[in-house]
């Protein structure tokens, strides 16, 4: 059998029950949960997702509500630009797409906030199109199983592209259930630290269990810190105003943190993100 068919049996069986992969899920909901799932665990996502497609579930929704209240819905997901992105996204589907989702990839990258990656996600997951969906984890198992290297290495676009590409069945049903099991392969079995080989279905065909499993020596992508970067400053101060149903003044903000200089910087990173907004009276708020 080929690593598609072995991938795709094994995912029939054992995949995670995640709200947006069941049936009657909208490309809508497709859409939401990759914008939500960007750097963000799945545990965390889901309960958001849920209260986010009960309140808004169509694009139009969203694009009527405030963005105050867009942000408050986020919450603490983190990067809450993605928040605002979507909010813009939703605005360009009901003004150009007649409230629906569009289907096509690059329909989808003319969206606001939507990259290559989200937009194939969509096509795939939302549409069930035949398109390679490539993310960290999808190249992690093609480094492994078909390069027979320990891990992916920096990204190569194209070429992560055509390798997952030359996995996929030719039809559209039997290549977005590929894309999906190789996804989660990686996500659950095929993991970074602790592959669990041999609970693996595709092992084998799998090049780097061939090899011995030998150790990955090539570059490697760096970790991000987030204790006392500004992204934790920028999530303390729009906590404050998450929290509070009415324009803060400046005190409330300074207690968030100690640095002022870090603290003003971040103040004002998220005045020009459009993340929050100064009043004329000198008072602080999420933007209207």
């Amino acid at each position: 059998m080929t690593l598609a068919a072995l991938v795709s049996d094994w995912y029939r069986v054992n995949a995670r029950d995640l709200p947006w992969r069941r049936p009657g899920t909208t490309a809508w909901g497709v859409l939401v949960s990759e914008f939500m799932l960007q750097q963000t665990p799945v545990a965390r996502v889901e309960p958001v997702w849920h209260e986010w497609l009960a309140r808004w579930p169509r694009p139009s929704d969203l694009a009527a509500a405030p963005r105050a209240d867009v942000l408050r819905a986020w919450g603490r997901l983190g990067y809450p630009r993605r928040a605002l992105r979507l909010h813009e996204a939703a605005q360009a589907i009901a003004e150009r797409h007649g409230d629906v989702v569009p289907n096509d990839v690059e329909a989808l990258e003319a969206l606001p906030g939507v990259g290559s990656y989200t937009a194939r996600a969509v096509a795939a997951f939302g549409y069930g199109r035949r398109c390679p969906v490539v993310d960290t984890n999808v190249r992690r198992v093609v480094a492994r199983a078909v390069h027979g290297a320990g891990d992916a290495g920096p990204a190569r676009v194209r070429a992560d592209l055509a390798d997952v590409d030359a996995l996929l069945p030719a039809d559209d049903v039997g290549a977005a259930l590929a894309s999906v099991a190789l996804m989660e392969l990686g996500a659950v079995v095929c993991t970074a630290r602790a592959p669990r080989c041999g609970a693996c279905p595709v092992r084998s065909v799998c090049a780097w269990v061939s090899a011995g499993r030998p150790a990955y020596d090539g570059p490697r992508r760096a970790v991000q810190a987030f204790a006392g970067t500004d992204r934790q400053v920028r999530g303390r101060l729009l906590e404050v105003l998450r929290a509070s149903p009415e324009p803060v003044e400046r005190p409330l903000l300074d207690a968030a943190w100690a640095d002022a200089a870090q603290r003003d910087r971040c103040l004002d990173s998220l005045l020009v993100d459009g993340l929050a907004e100064q009043l004329e009276d000198g008072r602080f708020a999420l933007p209207a």
